[in-house]
């Protein structure tokens, strides 16, 4: 077999339908986000990002800058190993108590990435509880997917956010049979928020443990910055809270909330967090000083949500098509992959806008879209100069618009 041929060919392939991903090459620049520098064949460009998981802007937030210099200059770069050989350090325990206090729980474990911290948590609970069935939301992020596929434990797939669906598997499975219910509250690509008080009646019907996915939703939602779950007091009711450090917290990093038992048997068995170094002592207190912040600050919140709506206001006096949910990501619908990838190239190279196109197999063909996340740190002139670009390219490209477009 002509092995490189073979790559060659299906790097091809991807390019003529519209799928093959191309990396920006950006430079962030420190206290002007949402402003980049881009790398282009002609120089350095100066390109305004909408479709950062920076929600907040808390990546140059200068308490969590302050904070990571400060233990950068006193402990040094890396953490100097596993967690389980001289890797814990205190700066790491200080943020497992703020993100158990964040969501109500006994105890939590840091991990390296949101992906590693479902992939190993997940995967370790459905392969060590004996005779466990997972029912996992058909929607569910590719990390949840990758652990409970590696658990090999029994599975059921329910429709999204459907109760009633998920209650008929539930209701075929042996009433002592252990269970866990997985699902996510706020879902990446269409921005849907799941029904989380139903389902926690669900599991208290038959007995299943629940396993909520916040990544998407902890810093932006909630008195405390807690997620969906917090805003809507059923924190108690989840066995386990999983969230990242990555997105409005603007840094980097994994983790669970839970009871403490449960916490200590993952990080007892999953071989995801035992065999990793751990993150660097600096990233922990920068994440600390993050969670910290945004407990105590309701402003980033605020603003957040006006400039959202502002968004969203915008898109419908022109017309441009835009799924409609209650959360702050914006997906705004292209429905082709040609189209798609040149929409967000022009952006790009003419209006100096970067939003990178959301194509299969990241969402089903046929969805492709633009997935805009407006920030606190937009600007009024951002959105004009983002809203008049779309309008144009639309046209240029025959889209359709929605019939909501202004008179």
């Amino acid at each position: 077999m002509n092995y490189q041929q073979y790559f060659r060919d299906q790097l091809v392939q991807l390019q003529e339908e519209g799928n093959y991903r191309v990396f920006a090459d950006l430079e962030r620049q420190r206290g002007a986000f949402p402003t980049a520098r881009s790398y282009t064949e002609n120089g350095p460009e100066k390109v305004t990002v909408w479709c950062s998981n920076d929600y907040l802007g808390m990546g140059q937030n200068p308490s969590v800058l302050k904070a990571m210099h400060q233990v950068i200059d006193e402990c040094g770069a890396g953490a100097g190993g596993t967690r389980n050989i001289s890797g814990t350090t205190h700066q790491h325990v200080l943020l497992e108590q703020e993100l158990a206090d964040l969501h109500g729980k006994d105890a939590a474990l840091l991990f390296t990435s949101g992906y590693v911290s479902n992939w190993a948590a997940l995967g370790t609970l459905a392969s060590r509880i004996p005779g466990i069935t997972v029912l996992s939301d058909e929607l569910n992020h590719a990390s949840m997917i990758e652990g409970i596929r590696h658990s090999r434990c029994q599975k059921r797939i329910w429709k999204h956010n459907d109760v009633a669906d998920l209650e008929r598997h539930l209701a075929e499975l042996p009433a002592n049979a252990p269970k866990l219910i997985a699902l996510e509250s706020v879902y990446s690509m269409d921005g849907d928020i799941a029904p989380i008080a139903e389902i926690c009646d669900l599991a208290d019907r038959y007995g299943a443990m629940t396993y909520l996915d916040e990544v998407h939703a902890v810093g932006l939602y909630g008195p405390r910055g807690g997620g969906i779950a917090e805003r809507e007091g059923l924190m108690d009711r989840l066995t386990v809270i999983e969230g990242t450090l990555g997105k409005a917290f603007g840094v980097v990093g994994g983790y669970i909330a839970a009871s403490k038992e449960l916490v200590d048997f993952v990080r007892s068995f999953a071989s995801g967090f035992i065999f990793t170094t751990a993150l660097p002592p600096a990233v922990a207190a920068g994440a600390a000083a993050s969670v910290r912040h945004l407990k105590q600050s309701n402003s980033e919140r605020h603003l957040h949500q006006q400039r959202v709506r502002e968004v969203r206001d915008r898109l419908d006096d022109l017309g441009i098509p835009h799924t409609p949910n209650p959360s702050h990501i914006i997906p705004v619908m292209v429905g082709d992959p040609v189209k798609c990838r040149f929409i967000s190239d022009v952006l790009m190279r003419d209006y100096g806008i970067y939003i990178q196109p959301i194509n299969y197999p990241t969402v089903p063909k046929g969805t492709e879209r633009l997935r805009i996340t407006p920030s606190p740190v937009h600007s009024t002139d951002d959105v004009d100069r983002l809203v008049s670009a779309l309008g144009e390219l639309w046209t240029q490209c025959q889209l359709a618009r929605s019939p909501m477009a202004a008179q």
